[in-house]
Protein backbone atom coordinates (compact mmCIF):
# COMPACT_ATOMS: atom_id res chain seq x y z
CA UNK A 1 0.00 0.00 0.00
CA UNK A 2 1.37 3.37 -1.02
CA UNK A 3 1.38 6.35 1.33
CA UNK A 4 0.19 9.76 0.17
CA UNK A 5 3.81 10.97 0.06
CA UNK A 6 4.80 8.03 -2.14
CA UNK A 7 1.80 8.63 -4.43
CA UNK A 8 2.75 12.28 -4.77
CA UNK A 9 6.32 11.30 -5.64
CA UNK A 10 5.12 8.81 -8.30
CA UNK A 11 2.66 11.37 -9.74
CA UNK A 12 5.56 13.75 -10.16
CA UNK A 13 7.60 11.13 -12.01
CA UNK A 14 4.63 10.25 -14.23
CA UNK A 15 3.94 13.86 -15.22
CA UNK A 16 6.61 13.81 -17.93
CA UNK A 17 6.00 10.24 -19.09
CA UNK A 18 4.44 9.25 -22.39
CA UNK A 19 1.15 7.37 -22.40
CA UNK A 20 1.85 3.78 -23.41
CA UNK A 21 -1.46 2.01 -22.76
CA UNK A 22 -4.42 3.13 -24.90
CA UNK A 23 -7.92 1.73 -24.40
CA UNK A 24 -10.39 2.49 -27.16
CA UNK A 25 -13.70 1.28 -28.51
CA UNK A 26 -12.74 -2.38 -28.08
CA UNK A 27 -12.50 -1.91 -24.31
CA UNK A 28 -10.31 -4.23 -22.26
CA UNK A 29 -8.59 -7.18 -23.87
CA UNK A 30 -5.96 -9.76 -23.03
CA UNK A 31 -3.53 -7.92 -25.32
CA UNK A 32 -3.86 -4.73 -23.26
CA UNK A 33 -3.28 -6.59 -20.00
CA UNK A 34 -0.28 -8.41 -21.49
CA UNK A 35 1.30 -5.21 -22.80
CA UNK A 36 0.67 -3.49 -19.44
CA UNK A 37 2.35 -6.42 -17.63
CA UNK A 38 5.40 -6.27 -19.90
CA UNK A 39 5.66 -2.48 -19.68
CA UNK A 40 5.33 -2.33 -15.90
CA UNK A 41 7.95 -5.05 -15.47
CA UNK A 42 10.37 -3.05 -17.60
CA UNK A 43 9.52 0.44 -16.28
CA UNK A 44 7.80 0.03 -12.88
CA UNK A 45 5.63 3.08 -13.61
CA UNK A 46 3.28 3.35 -16.60
CA UNK A 47 0.68 5.79 -17.82
CA UNK A 48 -2.47 4.80 -19.65
CA UNK A 49 -5.35 6.55 -21.34
CA UNK A 50 -8.96 5.62 -22.01
CA UNK A 51 -10.60 7.19 -25.05
CA UNK A 52 -13.74 8.09 -23.12
CA UNK A 53 -15.71 9.08 -26.22
CA UNK A 54 -15.61 5.55 -27.62
CA UNK A 55 -14.57 3.19 -24.81
CA UNK A 56 -17.20 1.13 -22.98
CA UNK A 57 -15.08 1.21 -19.78
CA UNK A 58 -14.31 4.16 -17.51
CA UNK A 59 -10.72 5.18 -16.73
CA UNK A 60 -11.15 4.19 -13.04
CA UNK A 61 -12.54 0.75 -13.96
CA UNK A 62 -9.78 0.19 -16.54
CA UNK A 63 -7.04 1.11 -14.06
CA UNK A 64 -8.48 -1.11 -11.34
CA UNK A 65 -9.00 -4.03 -13.74
CA UNK A 66 -5.40 -3.87 -14.97
CA UNK A 67 -4.11 -3.47 -11.41
CA UNK A 68 -6.04 -6.57 -10.30
CA UNK A 69 -4.80 -8.61 -13.26
CA UNK A 70 -1.11 -7.76 -12.92
CA UNK A 71 -0.87 -7.09 -9.18
CA UNK A 72 0.09 -3.43 -9.23
CA UNK A 73 -1.06 -0.23 -7.50
CA UNK A 74 -3.25 2.47 -8.99
CA UNK A 75 -1.35 5.69 -8.30
CA UNK A 76 -3.80 8.12 -9.86
CA UNK A 77 -6.80 8.40 -12.14
CA UNK A 78 -7.39 11.89 -13.45
CA UNK A 79 -9.68 12.66 -16.36
CA UNK A 80 -9.11 10.01 -19.00
CA UNK A 81 -5.59 9.09 -17.82
CA UNK A 82 -4.31 6.74 -15.16
CA UNK A 83 -0.95 5.85 -13.64
CA UNK A 84 0.05 2.39 -12.38
CA UNK A 85 3.06 1.33 -10.29
CA UNK A 86 4.63 -2.00 -9.43
CA UNK A 87 8.03 -2.36 -7.81
CA UNK A 88 10.41 -4.62 -9.73
CA UNK A 89 11.09 -7.68 -7.53
CA UNK A 90 14.82 -7.99 -8.30
CA UNK A 91 16.09 -4.68 -9.69
CA UNK A 92 13.96 -1.72 -8.57
CA UNK A 93 14.65 1.47 -10.52
CA UNK A 94 12.42 3.81 -8.53
CA UNK A 95 13.28 4.51 -4.89
CA UNK A 96 10.17 5.60 -3.00
CA UNK A 97 10.25 7.96 -0.01
CA UNK A 98 10.14 5.99 3.23
CA UNK A 99 6.84 5.54 5.02
CA UNK A 100 6.68 6.92 8.56
CA UNK A 101 6.25 4.35 11.31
Amino acid sequence: MLTSKQRAYLRGLAADMETIIMIGKEGMSDAIVTSAREAITARELIKGKVLVETSPISPRDAAEYIADCIGCEVVQVIGSKFVLYKRHPKEPKIVLPRAKK
